[in-house]
């Protein structure tokens, strides 16, 4: 039997802080290193992995192993159960054996976001990561738009802005489009790496609320993007007088997860190399508002655009908190 057969498409990742870099008021990059780090699998884009976090007192001592950890560490008192967060890998660099993951800084509001800020070189984290030794698709990578794309807009807050960047950096020259980031300050813009085609602006809330910023950029951008390639694609764009609110099923974000992504396959339709293609991510509520403007007030395809509530306003025990 082949040996890729036998492996897992995820396993858990001993690791323990190299390195800590504070790149802005709310983003610090930490670099991760571990013995088998040099497994962890390259994936770019918005590769999506777990952060097992250690707990006062006890750290990672009664964090089961083996392959059905999950079932076990789900079984363990809350006081012996060690959280874990979902974060996007911005950096792998497999044979020095280190995995960049940046944190948003905001306070006391998230176990993930305390160990941040008091991390320190040698403290020890688990990461739940994508195995290079298995030979499939890993999961976990939402950005996925069809060969064919047409203009590309990226859109999220702050806790968006890892995956827009690891997106960006690997886009090809020829991509085209807008990157659109809202953060907490004006000083929180990051230089990132980006296609010529690719226009990068950054929205500072400077103590607005969620979205201020953000909605109205996606609303002028799409107003853009969809006349540019209407002609000869009426059904991108609903009849005068008329909406597709209808074809959207109502998502309660104070109840459910916000998560639509499109299944490529189902794009690659003749058009789709003047369709647009859209990731949106960031605060569930926004995300919602910008999901019904872009799928059913401006007639987007909904085969070609990512919607994901990363958070949800007023809720602790947020994901990405």
């Amino acid at each position: 039997m082949s040996q890729t057969l036998t492996v897992a498409p995820w396993r858990l990742f001993a690791v323990e802080v190299r390195a800590v870099h504070r790149l802005s008021p709310s983003f610090l990059r930490v670099t991760f290193t571990g013995p088998d780090l040099d497994r962890f699998a390259d994936n770019g884009h918005d590769q999506r992995v777990k952060l097992v976090l250690p707990i006062p007192r006890h750290g990672l001592d009664h964090l089961p192993t083996g392959p059905d950890w999950h079932q076990r560490w789900r079984a363990l008192p809350d006081e012996l159960r060690n959280p874990i967060r979902t974060y996007t890998v911005r950096a792998v660099r497999a044979e020095l054996r280190e995995v960049d993951i940046d944190f948003v800084l905001h306070g006391d509001g998230g176990p993930a976001s305390r160990w941040a800020g008091d991390a320190r070189p040698g403290d020890q984290v688990a990461i739940l990561g994508p195995d290079a030794g298995f030979d499939g698709e890993h999961g976990g990578v939402e950005f996925r738009p069809p060969a064919r794309s047409g203009p590309l807009l990226l859109a999220g807050d702050e806790t968006a802005v890892p995956a827009i960047a690891a997106i960006l950096q690997r886009l090809p020259l020829t991509a085209r489009g807008k990157a659109l980031l809202e953060v907490p300050d004006g000083t929180d813009a990051l230089p990132l790496a980006a296609p010529p085609g690719m226009t990068v602006t950054w929205l500072a809330r400077d103590h607005a609320g969620h979205g201020k910023r953000l909605i109205p950029a996606v609303v002028a951008a799409a107003d853009r993007l969809v006349p540019a390639v209407a002609a000869g694609t009426s059904r991108l764009l609903p009849a005068a007088g008329t909406s597709r609110s209808a074809d959207l099923t109502d998502v309660d974000v104070d109840r459910e997860i916000l998560w639509e992504v499109p299944d490529p396959a189902q794009s690659e339709a003749p058009e789709a190399a003047t369709t647009p293609y859209a990731w949106l991510a960031g605060e569930a509520g926004v995300i919602k508002t910008l999901r019904q403007h872009l799928v059913g007030e401006r007639g987007f395809d909904r085969r070609s655009v990512a919607f994901m509530g990363y958070w949800r306003l007023g809720r602790s025990d947020n994901g990405r908190a």
